[in-house]
Parts: C-alpha cells; structure tokens; sequence
C-alpha cells in the first residue's frame, strides 16, 4: 500500500509538502535539518545543516555583482519581510499533517524526487497507449539536482526558463514549496528576489487587465517599494509559476500582442506569455511547474530546460522518506485523552517491517515510486498504531489524500465543460474498480481498462479529455503488475484504492443499468410536458366522452413513481450486495480489516505458502467500509469540493436501504474478527443514531483473540460507548490490551455484566483503571475474569479499593495472577469490606500454608462468600487437609476447593479444575502443572484405596483417566 500528501493548489503553503530528495545513480541523499520559523526570532538559516552534493544548497557563494542590488536598508528591510511572510506562509500544516504530531513541521526534513532532464524530441514522441510506464528509457540525461536546474545547457548557453512536469502524485508542489523555503532561508544565495504564483490563482482573475506590478504588489505587499528595480534585477530575480494548465495561454501575436512594460495593465494569461517569451524582463529567470498534457502550451523555443519529475524511483528513497516521517517526535501525540504515544522502540520496528516489505514485495515498491502514496502509507499506519485524532477514519484519510491531490484540479482547463478531475476520475476508473470487486479481480487486462475509459465516448471533445486524462493521471491510479505470473496486466496502485473507488462508484449513483437510463429519459420527458399534456387531456375529458383518456392522465402519474421504485430497487440490491460481502461466511476466521491493512503495508512475517499470490478467490471487506464512511457528512462535504457531490437525499436513501439490510443480515453471532468489522463499519459511518439502531440487539461482545491496537479500542469505544443497554458479556481474552487501551475502552466495560480480561498480560498499572472501574457509579459488572494476566500483589492492592466501593460484583477470578502468600493475605486482610462477592479463585498463586489458610477463614466469616478456589497453590497435604476440614465442618461458610477430592468421593468441582487446566495448557508453566497434576493423582489413588464404595471408585477411575490424559499430553508418563 503506498499514500501521497500534497496541498489544495489554491491554498499553496499548506498543500505544497516538503520537497524531496534529488538523487544521483548511485542514490545520494540530502537531509535538511531545519528550525521551525517562529515569530520572534529573525529569519535566519538553521543551526544545523548538512551540505551533501546535489543539494539547493549547494549553490555557490555569491558573484562579485551579487548583493548589489538590494543593498538599501529599505530595499533589504522589504526583501527581508518578503522571506518571513512567504516562509511563514509555506511552512503552514494542513489539518492532514497535524496528526503526525504537534512537533511535525514539513521543512525539517526534505526528500527530493528524481528529476530527469528531457529533451523537446523525447516530449513530440507519442506516448504510450495506457502511459503506465514509470522505469524512464535506459538512454537518457543525467538526473537534474536543484542546484543545477538553471545551470548552461550541454552546449552552454544560458537556461533562463526551466519547466517541470509530472504526473499526478509526483511531487511539484512539494518541489515547489521546498524551493521556496529553501530561498526564505538564504539556502538560494543565486537569486535575490524569487516571486511565486499559483496558475490556478492567476486564472480565477479572468480576463480582467492587471499589471505585473499591480499583482505582485497585491500578493507581496512589502515589494512594493522595490518593484522598480524589478526591471534591474536579471537573473536574479526568479518567478515561479505553479500550476501551468490552469492557464489558457496562446503565444499567437494575434491572440495575445506584444508587452514589455511591468506597469502595463493586461491579462494575467498575457502577461505570463510575454514573460516567458522574454519579452517582458527578458534577464529574469523563470521556473514553471504542469502537467504533461499542458507542456505543448509554451512553445519549445522558449524553454531553456525540461525536467521530468520521476517520483522515488528507488527504494533507498522510499525508506528515507519513511524513516524520517514515522521516527518524527512526538508522532503519537495528541490523541484525545488517552496520553499515549508510540515509543522509539515501536516506530523503529515500524519503519524496519516496511523496509522489509519494500525488498521483497516489489507491488508496494511500485506504488511508492509516487510520494503522494509514501504520504499515504504513513497516515494509515499512523491510523494503525498511533492513537487516533477524534473524528478520523480510513475512508476520511482516502478522502483528504484525495483532496491533497486533486482538490481545485480540472481535467482540462480549455475545455469548456471544465470538468473536476476527480468526477472524470470516479466515473472511469470506478467503473474498473467496481467491475473488479463485482467479479472479484484486482488484476486487469489492456482491454478491461480500455473498455472503461473509452465506453460511451463518442465526440472529439471527450477523446481529447480521456487523452489528458491518461497522460496526467492515469499513473496515479493504475500501475503495471510486476508480479510473477501477472505480467502484462494492470493493478490499482494502491489495492484498498481499488475499494474506495469502487464504492465511490456506487454512493455517486454512476452504476446505472439500461433500465435506470431509459427510465430516467422517459421521467424527464414526461416531467417536461406532463403539465401541459394532463391540462389539454382533463378539457378534452369534460367536452367528449372518452373513457380512455382519464386513464392515460392517470397513467401520466405513475410513470415517475415506477421509476423511482426502479432506484430504490436498485438501491436495495447494491445494500444487499454491500452486506453480503461484509458478511461472508468465507471470510469468517481471516483477520479483520484492519489487520488485513497493516499486513498489505508491513507484510506478513514468517514463511508464505506462494510469495507475493494473492490467494484465489480476492477478498474485498474494506469494500462495504469505504461505502458508508462516504456517506458520513464530513466526506460528502470533503467530496463535493472535489466535485463529487453526494445530496442529503441519494445518502439517506442508501442508508436506510443499508440499515434495513443490516438489521436482516446483523443478528446472526459473528467470530470475532468479523464481529469487529461489522463495528469498523459503523466507526466508519459515523452517525450515532443509525449504529444505535442497528446495534440495539447486540448483547454478547466476543472480541477474544482480536488484537485491539488503539484504532481497534477507538472503534469499539465510538460505536459502543453511547449504548444504553447492558451488554450481557464482554469477551476481551487475549487481545493484548493494555492500560491505554482499558481507559479507551471504559465507555463499553461500563455497560458490561460479564467482563472477561484473560491472557492480556495486564499488571499493576492496569489494576488502577480496573479499580476506577469497579469504583464507577455506573459500573455493572457481576462477573470480572482476571486469570492469566501479571497482577501481583501490587495489583491486588488497588483491587480491594474497587472492591470496597462496589456493590455489583459476585464473581471474581484472579485464578494465576502472581499474587503470592502477600497478596492473598492483603485479600485476607481487607476482604470483609465487600459484602456481595460470592466467589473467589485465587487458584494457581503460589500461596503456601498460611496464606491460603488465613484466606479461608475470612472467607468462612464472609456474610456472601459462597465458594473459594485454592488448588495448585504451593500447599502441603496437611494444609490441603486443614482447608477441607474447614470447608467442609463450618455450615453456611464458604465452600473451599483445593483438590479433586472431598474426603473419599470426587469433588463436585472436578471439572471445573481439570477445565482450568485443559484451557491453560499452553500458557502455564508446563512442569509446574505436571508436578501438581501427579499430586493430584496421588491423592486420587489413595481416596480409591480407602473407600469400599464401588460407586465412588469408579467415580475415582473416571478422574484419574482425565487427570492421565493430561500428562500425557504434557509429555508425562501418566503412570
């Protein structure tokens, strides 16, 4: 899986994220190591900096004329604000880049993409059909440095316009944003004055005249007082224009005439042509960034230089851009109140289970040759393994990477239809998509996708947006498959891509079937002349006696009726289909969803049956996921500025066909993984009432052996954590929960009656939350099983707080705990302060004689204790006998088990021992139990030798054959 970060183009500083590293053959790295710009301290270079060939930063120390210039204390004043306010501007962080932390700052570290020279002959060769070839022609330039873009050329002359160009999710802006920077902080010394625009900024303006002084003035208000040197400057004065086919440029004298003074109002599209014509400030250096479909715009004699962005065309790339973005400071703050982050220890691993993934699976290597997707893949494992941002979701991420990318972007500026990227985008490739997850593909020939970008073209016009469309974004969305076995096809660049667009497909309403299509025609026909038709038809009714035309005005009526029966039929089978994939029964025991993300990223560790095969039948669960996040209201909202606009009413309808389809299909009891798929479902959905609804008769909580990450515990706590009902039992045995994840998890054990923490590895620190939670006066809970979890005696401690304070408790198990002789007798000391628990299991403790025996007698004075559970403690056979006597001689006292004997007959509670025993096999301590086990078999032996009573001896028989078949199975004799 691979992601990409970019800022919207109109916004600039936000959208435009840190440049990336520039490398040579041999993959050369540069990292910046800059200071956060704060207010109150000048602008200055940072303290530290690492100067590596290649760099921006390796522009050589200014000429003997260089600094001239500007040397007036008004004119270096003006310069100087120029860099605070651009570098203030630039360095600000979408709420995207917040979540990394409250530390993260884009310019502190800079990863340049690859840029190759490219020569005008190269951009006449007709591309490619599909144009999905990301590996650049062995025979080829040199990659291009930052440092070197305005170098003389091979024959050396001059460059004083250079155009970048790249596909969507390559890194112009970045490129652009880092440029920028690095001349706010002096790291440029080659040019004095750089002045930036945005494209799409200059084409809002229209054709309303402007002058160059007039929009620099408006834009940078501190140049104002030096724009008559403008004129003087030369090279050393640096415009950079983003965005290029934003801009309908026509360099034809009869379109756009001839223009060199700065202070002549025109048409920002004429005043950009004559300054790449050079006939405006012809000295001046001129940097253009666009897309492959808009370099035909300026001639080519007018170019100096071209440089193809090529993204991270080697993995050495890839990992220093995720190194450094997962091991940033802080990542795992501010995640609500939870108060905890990923340690070093953790990010380390992170970052060296993707660098492994990357080596051997070359699919995800190929997706992150695009840095948009590297941005992608450390949000979502941000997502997976920091705590999360209140509000955020995986389809949100999708979405706001979607808007990073293609917010504000036309498929083609001089088409008149001015059609959003993005909507082009939903309707071709997530009619692929969604043809794949119906017939359960991810690999697709050149004919499938052919069949998707070109069904219903019919006109000049859309053959020349599907032409743009391919050349410019094409590659953002589809990459060959290098896969063994695959080669030749086609895949989403990302697979969970895939999904989202193919649900995106479905919530937008572009599936149609023929049906839906002549329908809709026949409505609207019949809308548009209805009125008239059924005024002249009720006349002629009155004045002449046809019986006939009441019924065709009636008939009239109902043609939209049936047709939105049609839709909502229609709306009914695509919830059908959405829950059926959500629930079947093939995918019961796979992992969730979430884990599934994390494996596609990270990779599996240990052996694989078939390197790099999917397995047969594609699994599509984030399918049904992605379909209701995109109906939650902050993703419509998101989707609309992409000009996919979702209304209120097709989102209510889709929700309701959902929801009644859900209460169907959601009743049935789930496995645990899927039981939390169904939750992720509704986290992602975000709407309260609906999962109320829907969920309102669920009352078992089986997650036992999910593993609950901190998204997983976020999840369940969102969607569970406003429910009124008491949920019967909360199962959440070997999830690998800790502390952080009990407090997320506080809103749902509040609601529990049955709470079971098995095998959680929970300690001390763990016991303080359990001791709020026993203490809540919404607290509920009957049953609380804590077996198998460190607690100690420290733990037990806290644990007798809550258990002072608690008036619901009966059963409590801290059965192999590690508490010890000290903590049964703090249970001893402090137990009559609980007047309702009415069993105990403090089994398996390593408590002796004493201990156990001071226990039992508080136990015995109890006013509700009932049953005390003491087996495999470390007790001699008297004090075994001393329990019994005192079990068994007191009435009305509690009821002590320590052994599968009682006197000469079995006890009643054999089972429930040897169970404990069987469940535990694996966990305990395997010599331990032998040992215990073979007492128990001696003591076994010895009551069937003292009863006459054949019906006890049998009884006996039976227990000693169960107490055998687990030492076997332990390795022991069982003699």
């Amino acid at each position: 899986m691979r992601w990409g970060r970019h800022l919207p183009r109109a916004s600039w500083g936000p959208g435009l994220g840190r440049a990336f590293q520039a490398a040579d053959e041999r993959f050369s790295f540069l990292i910046h190591w800059s200071w956060p710009l704060k207010r109150e301290r000048p602008l200055e270079p940072p303290r530290v900096f690492i100067r590596h060939h290649g760099s921006s930063a390796d522009s050589g120390p200014p000429s003997g004329r260089h600094g001239q210039l500007f040397r007036g204390a008004s004119a270096a004043e003006a310069i100087q604000q120029h860099r605070q306010n651009l570098a203030e501007w630039f360095s600000r962080l979408p709420r995207e880049e917040r979540q990394f932390g409250p530390t993260f700052a884009l310019d502190t570290v800079h990863v340049d993409p690859v840029i190759r020279e490219s020569t005008p002959d190269e951009l006449l060769r007709p591309p490619a059909e599909l144009a999905l070839e990301h590996q650049p022609p062995p025979a080829r330039l040199p990659p291009l440095a930052l440092s070197q873009l305005f170098d003389p050329d091979a024959c050396g002359r001059r460059v004083q316009t250079v155009v970048l160009y790249g596909t969507v999710g390559t890194g112009k802006s970045t490129l652009v944003r880092k440029m920028v920077l690095d001349w706010c902080y002096r790291r440029l010394p080659a040019f004095e004055l750089l002045i930036p625009f945005s494209c799409e900024d200059l084409s809002s303006l229209g054709p309303a005249p402007a002058s160059l002084c007039h929009l620099v003035a408006q834009r940078y208000t501190p140049l104002k007082e030096i724009l008559p040197l403008m004129a003087t400057a030369g090279s050393r004065l640096l415009f950079v224009l983003h965005g290029l086919e934003h801009l309908n440029l026509d360099f034809q004298l009869a379109g756009t005439g001839l223009c060199s003074d700065p202070e002549e109002p025109k048409a920002p599209a004429a005043i950009i042509v004559n300054l790449l014509r050079k006939y405006m400030l012809p000295e001046a250096s001129i940097l253009v960034t666009t897309r492959p479909s808009a370099i035909g715009r300026i001639p080519s004699k007018y170019v100096g230089r071209y440089g193809e962005i090529c993204g991270f065309s080697d993995t050495n790339l890839q990992k220093l851009y995720f190194q450094l973005r997962l091991n940033q400071p802080d990542c795992g703050h501010g995640a609500g109140d939870v108060g905890v982050s990923t340690t070093p220890a953790q990010r380390d691993n992170l970052v060296q289970m993707l660098s492994r993934n990357l080596e051997g699976h070359h699919q995800i290597a190929a997706a992150c040759f695009l840095p948009s997707y590297c941005w992608l893949v450390c949000a979502t494992l941000h997502f997976l393994h920091a705590p999360t941002p209140a509000g955020q979701t995986l389809t949100s991420i999708y979405t706001s990477f979607l808007r990073l990318n293609f917010s504000g972007e036309m498929l083609d500026s001089a088409n008149s239809s001015k059609l959003s990227l993005m909507a082009y985008a939903a309707r071709t490739m997530g009619k692929l998509a969604y043809e794949g997850v119906s017939s359960r593909k991810t690999y697709f020939s050149e004919e499938d996708v052919c069949g998707c970008l070109e069904a219903g073209i019919k006109t000049e016009e859309e053959f020349q947006l599907l032409h743009v469309f391919r050349r410019d974004a094409l590659r953002f969305f589809l990459a060959p498959c290098i896969e063994p076995g695959h080669l030749g096809t086609f895949v989403f660049t990302v697979p969970a891509m895939q999904e989202y667009l193919a649900a995106l497909y479905i919530v937008l309403g572009l599936r149609k079937t023929a049906l839906q299509r002549v329908g809709k025609e026949v409505t609207e026909l019949v809308g548009r002349v209805g009125e008239d038709v059924s005024l002249v038809l009720g006349i002629m009714a009155k004045l002449l006696p046809l019986r006939a035309l009441p019924l065709l005005f009636n008939l009239l009526k109902v043609v939209p009726r049936v047709f939105g029966r049609v839709v909502g039929k229609s709306r009914e089978a695509v919830a059908q289909a959405m829950v059926l994939e959500m629930f079947r029964e093939e995918d019961y025991y796979n992992d969730d969803v979430l884990d599934q993300m994390g494996a596609s990223i990270l990779g599996v560790e240990g052996p694989r049956r078939h390197p790099d095969e999917p397995p047969e039948d594609e699994v599509f669960e984030l399918f049904p996921m992605f379909m209701g996040g995109l109906l939650s209201a902050h993703n419509r909202a998101v989707l609309a500025q992409l000009g996919c606009p979702i209304k209120n009413l097709d989102a209510m309808e889709n929700a309701q066909a959902i929801k009644k389809k859900l209460g169907k299909l959601g009743r049935q009891v789930l496995p645990p993984s899927e039981l939390l798929d169904h939750l992720f479902f509704h986290y992602e959905f975000q709407n309260q009432r609906f999962s109320a609804e829907v969920l309102s008769s669920l009352r078992q909580l089986n997650l036992a052996g999910v593993r609950m990450t901190p998204v997983k515990c976020t999840v369940v706590a969102a969607v569970l954590g406003s429910g009124r009902h008491a949920l019967d039992e909360v199962n959440l045995a070997s999830c690998q929960l800790d502390p952080a994840g009990l407090r997320t998890l506080m809103p749902v054990l509040l609601r529990a009656r049955k709470l079971g923490l098995q095998l959680n590895s929970l300690g001390p620190e763990a016991c303080r939350d359990l001791r709020d939670l026993l203490l809540h006066d919404k607290c509920q809970i009957i049953t609380l099983r804590l077996s198998n979890n460190p607690l100690t005696a420290a733990g037990v401690a806290f644990l007798v707080e809550g258990l002072a304070g608690n008036t619901s408790l009966t059963h409590l198990s801290l059965l192999h705990t590690g508490l010890g002789d000290k903590g049964l007798e703090l249970l001893a000391a402090q137990l009559d302060r609980n007047q309702q628990l009415k069993e105990l299991n403090v089994a398996y403790n390593g408590a002796g004689d004493t201990a156990a025996l001071a226990l039992a007698k508080a136990a015995q004075e109890h006013p509700s204790l009932e049953l005390l559970h003491l087996y495999f403690n470390e007790l001699s056979s008297e004090g075994r006998q001393v329990l019994r006597d005192l079990g068994g001689n007191t009435e009305g006292g509690a009821r002590v088990v320590v052994s599968l004997t009682e006197g000469t007959a079995v006890s009643e509670y054999w089972s429930v021992i040897l169970g404990e025993v069987q469940r535990n096999l694996n966990s305990w301590d395997r010599s331990r139990v032998r040992r215990h086990l073979e007492l128990l078999l001696r003591d076994l032996d010895d009551n069937r030798g003292a009863t006459l009573n054949p019906w006890r001896k049998a009884q006996l028989l039976r227990v000693e054959g169960e107490v055998r078949a687990l030492l076997e199975q332990l390795g022991g004799s069982g003699s």
